[in-house]
């Protein structure tokens, strides 16, 4: 740990006062760029999605339940992956258990990934989640959404990760996507976010920021080099 600056208790004081003047103008910042999003426009969503449940096959407006807002988790998960993503795996290991608590403001959570729905209700009751997790794989909705990718769409530098056409170095991405409906039941895509807008998703980071040390990454080969699977630590 680098050195602290020690300091008397009015002193510190008076520099953690200046600190959350700026954490405050943060925090009106947020509160702007939050209603900017919530005024974007929407799109009609054509295409009639299907996904294995437990309970069979659905379609996307059955993902809704009985709520008008559906936010969807893109897990990365390939269909030929012996075991979910282990950053993916630590963002879910965050959000477990929002489903109830989203679900009062007439939203539904729910996880969607690329590989078969047995390998995604194993890896599931292995990691002792609760949330409600469908397979995509026998429709393109993850392809339309950006978050999978072909190897010929890999090698030719034709993947469009988090809107932008890029050389992507996996068949896989994470993200977040956004969808209404109204009252005749189409449905609206209103928001996808990737990379690092996922970031202020993940409470542990946040958490992580509080401290002197913060995430502690720079030394590290690529920023999230220590993330393992929560069974896996030592």
């Amino acid at each position: 740990m680098q050195d602290m600056t020690v300091v008397s208790r009015d002193e510190w004081t008076k520099a953690r006062l200046a600190l959350l003047e700026e954490e405050k103008r943060f925090t009106r910042t947020r509160d702007a760029l939050s209603e900017m999003r919530r005024k974007l426009p929407a799109v009609k969503v054509e295409k009639d999605y299907r996904f294995e449940t437990e309970n069979g096959t659905v379609t996307l407006v059955d993902l809704f339940a009985d709520k008008s807002q559906l936010i969807i988790q893109h897990f990365m998960y390939g269909t030929d992956w012996e075991e979910g993503c282990p950053s993916c795996s630590f963002w879910a290991d965050g959000y477990n258990g929002f489903a109830i608590h989203i679900g009062q403001r007439d939203a539904a959570l729910m996880t969607v990934s690329k590989a078969p729905l047995e390998k995604l209700l194993a890896y599931k009751r292995r990691m002792g989640w609760t949330f409600p997790w469908v397979s995509s794989e026998n429709s393109s909705f993850n392809e339309d959404f950006q978050v999978s990718f072909t190897p010929d769409m890999i090698d030719s530098g034709d993947a469009v990760y988090n809107y932008r056409t890029k050389s992507f170095p996996s068949t896989e991405a994470p993200g977040i996507s956004v969808f209404v409906r109204n009252d005749a039941g189409k449905i609206f895509h209103t928001y996808s976010t990737y990379s690092r807008g996922l970031d202020m998703m993940n409470a542990a980071y946040h958490y992580l920021d509080l401290l002197p040390k913060g995430r502690d990454e720079d030394a590290l080969d690529y920023p999230m080099a220590w993330v393992k699977r929560h069974d896996k630590y030592e």
